[in-house]
């Protein structure tokens, strides 16, 4: 890793952001565990996503499916034919990496240029149902969340009564056999992943596809993510999915290279057309709307796909500053854990710890808030910038004289005094300001 992502890694182990996965027992490659900061981050990401894309539309419905689904649905959906990657293996070190990785054909980790002839590799995490490992009891756990999207369609259709174009969310977890995981919480088996399958008309795929583009690039500004290091990469035929008529990633400069944050995808209507076939389901839509009305057909589909973690990941690289002596998570507002940190200015003085921990509760009603006692007050406010808590209310003994607060703002250290009774509100206001 690089010396930024080598911070972000520091800083999110030593302040409960990320940890390393079963670390007590020497831990578990590429696998990490969000601490309590690190889950609200991650909490706030999805349920903004969800807010702007599930709760505020009209036209997109959500749905939380199983991990583990029949496997004809993996037969169905093509992926344990095609969902696989080249594997080579180094003769002289044993690494196993993917081919594309062999940069000039030479081993990533040694160098040696004895490679193996390349395999295809299926990345499925193969399990099994019942208290025995017999073949008849295999199952996938799902590399995709797509798939319970297709497989509910007809579900959705009929108990929501939507009409095309509309979509199916889904946040949930995904797991893939990696055979190169690595670059922190980039690239892990492991993963989160936000979703929409956006059933259309063939005709309107074009119009569609760049609507939800805009739609993307409008997404990354709202998690404060720099545009300029954003590039849209073109996915040429034959390295796109076996479903996909045309996919963009949005790659990322990501201080370890250009890698893809996000990607949106056109994939016809191989999906609802196969799981038909292997179903034996009639999963076409009927037009309700002259003067097609009565004719079945296969809804074509756009997919954008954002993935969690990848967020967290950016968000937090995005964010990060040395400001001279003090580190400065510079979080969006409404994606920071705590919104507010409420210090006592002294710690031995029980009049100014109870007035304290009256505005915490209070506050903790609406907003994640912490009460911090610890240390000079120096100290709290360089502590909360580095987990980027956006404002510090400090209680002194003017507070308990006229009922205000010192609050300080994480962004540009100014201080202002505020009326207890305002707090609430001038929270609101100002969260709600990003």
């Amino acid at each position: 890793m690089n010396d930024l992502t080598d911070k972000i890694v520091s800083l999110c182990k030593r302040r409960g952001f990320i940890y390393p996965g079963s670390e007590i027992y020497g831990g578990l490659a590429n696998s990490w565990d969000y601490g309590p900061l690190g889950v609200e981050l991650k909490n706030n990401i999805k349920q903004l996503w969800w807010k702007r894309f599930v709760q505020e539309r009209d036209d997109v419905v959500g749905i939380d499916a199983a991990l583990i689904m029949n496997p004809k649905v993996w037969e169905a959906s093509g992926h344990l034919k095609e969902f696989t990657d080249p594997l080579v293996e180094c003769k002289k070190c044993h690494s196993r990496f993917r081919a594309d990785q062999a940069e000039k054909n030479k081993c990533p980790d040694c160098g040696n240029k004895e490679l193996s002839e390349s395999k295809q590799f299926n990345l499925m995490f193969k399990t099994f149902i019942g208290p025995t490992e017999e073949k008849a009891g295999v199952a996938y756990f799902r590399p995709e969340t797509a798939q319970a999207m297709f497989v509910n369609f007809k579900n959705v259709l009929d108990t929501t009564r939507k009409k095309l174009p509309f979509g199916i969310a889904q946040i949930g977890k995904a797991f893939r056999n990696e055979i190169t995981p690595g670059n922190f919480i980039f690239r892990t088996r492991e993963f989160e992943q936000m979703e929409i399958e956006y059933f259309i008309r063939e005709n309107e795929w074009e119009t569609q596809f760049e609507y939800w583009k805009n739609q993307m690039i409008a997404w990354i500004k709202e998690l404060g993510i720099d545009v300029k290091k954003i590039h849209e990469a073109e996915i040429p035929e034959g390295e796109r999915a076996h479903y996909s008529k045309r996919t963009i990633d949005f790659e990322y400069e990501f201080p370890f290279g250009r890698k893809e944050l996000y990607g949106l995808a056109y994939r016809t209507d191989f999906d609802l057309k196969n799981h038909e076939k292997f179903s034996g389901q009639n999963l076409k839509y009927r037009d309700p709307n002259p003067p097609a009305g009565g004719e079945e057909f296969w809804p074509h589909v756009i997919e954008p796909t954002w993935g969690v973690d990848r967020s967290v990941l950016t968000v937090l690289l995005e964010s990060y500053r040395e400001e001279k002596e003090r580190i400065v998570l510079k979080l969006p507002t409404k994606l920071a854990p705590y919104k507010a940190a409420i210090f006592p200015l002294l710690a031995n003085k029980q009049e100014l710890i109870k007035l304290a921990k009256k505005i915490h509760d209070d506050l903790r009603k609406e907003f994640m808030v912490a009460f911090d006692d610890r240390g000079n007050i120096g100290k709290r406010y360089y502590s909360q910038d580095e987990i980027g808590t956006p404002y510090c209310l400090t209680v002194d003994f003017e507070s308990l004289e006229n009922n205000t607060v010192t609050v300080r703002d994480r962004d540009t250290s100014k201080q202002e005094r505020i009326k207890i009774d305002d707090l609430t509100n001038f929270l609101k206001k100002s969260l709600g300001g990003d």
